[in-house]
């Protein structure tokens, strides 16, 4: 079994080779981890074209949802992107919040930061910063941010309560989130959860769907909200490189499921919880 510290190196290094690839790339593989299928072409992500603010040059097909679009920024709200690859969702939100808010992306890789911060530049952005940082120990004083958004990234975080719990941290009391990500029902063939590509594609990383919410909760999130639900299928020639015939048919025949989510939650007027006695 890996440990936490292992996983995290894992996936550094997985996305600093996905940094370089292009979305097409990406968006027919799982989060652009192993093969590209020829079945399907956007297995998880979803097409940004029709939201403001959208650059095409920082869109590597990487998410699983549009938390921007479900996310509430107001004008001149300060919001924070956890897992912000090149810059998509920053620019997104960028759009929402104006001139006069602040937009700060956190990624764990250097290879991304270094991407989106010349996305910014070739925008000529001011109020976008990006930061190298770990969601586990987010590099952000507590009371900070009005939004928090995320796409497709608390999964592959060993320490989801942790995470959760550090982004309960950073927003303010009256802050909330919009965090789009993949989840599970039932459980998935052993060969695809001990499988690196797998886990860095999102699949073998997500957990059970009543966990993932119930994290949420004893975090001390209120009025927890899914915003969007869709089905996640993978397709039969990326199951190949890990299941026999045999095997893909007992899994499709399966009670499992893959679902994208996209999950929204207020921190409220109460900053204590368990982990954190900032009252």
């Amino acid at each position: 079994m890996e440990t936490n510290e292992q996983i995290k190196e894992m996936v550094k290094q997985k996305y600093s080779e996905i940094a370089l690839q292009d979305k097409e790339s990406n968006a027919s593989s799982c989060c652009g981890a192993g093969t590209c299928s020829t079945e399907v072409y956007n297995i998880m992500s979803e097409e940004y074209d029709d939201l403001k603010g959208y650059a095409k040059d920082a869109d590597l097909g990487l998410g699983c949802g549009l938390p921007t679009n479900f996310a509430k920024i107001k004008k001149g709200d300060t919001v924070v992107d956890l897992g912000s690859g090149a810059g998509n969702d920053c620019f997104v939100a960028r759009a929402e919040t104006g001139e006069d808010g602040r937009v700060i992306g956190i990624d764990f890789t250097d290879a991304m930061i270094e991407k989106a911060k010349k996305n910014a530049v070739q925008l000529g952005y001011q109020n976008v910063e990006f930061r190298q940082g770990d969601i586990e120990n987010i590099p952000m004083t507590a009371n900070f941010a009005d939004v928090v958004v995320s796409n497709c990234v608390m999964n592959l975080v060993p320490d989801k309560p942790k995470s959760f719990a550090e982004v309960h941290r950073i927003l303010k009391p009256s802050g909330h989130f919009s965090i789009s990500d993949i989840v599970l029902v039932g459980e998935l063939p052993e060969k695809i959860k001990n499988a690196a590509e797998m886990y860095a594609g999102c699949v073998a990383s997500a957990i059970q769907k009543e966990d993932y919410l119930n994290i949420i909760k004893e975090a001390g999130f209120k009025n927890v909200q899914l915003q969007k639900e869709k089905a996640i299928i993978i397709p039969d020639d990326i199951l190949k490189d890990y299941l026999n015939e045999e095997e893909i048919e007992h899994y499709k025949n399966s009670d499992t499921k893959i679902f994208s989510i996209t999950v929204f939650a207020e921190k409220g007027d109460q900053c204590c919880t368990p982990s954190n006695s900032c009252c």
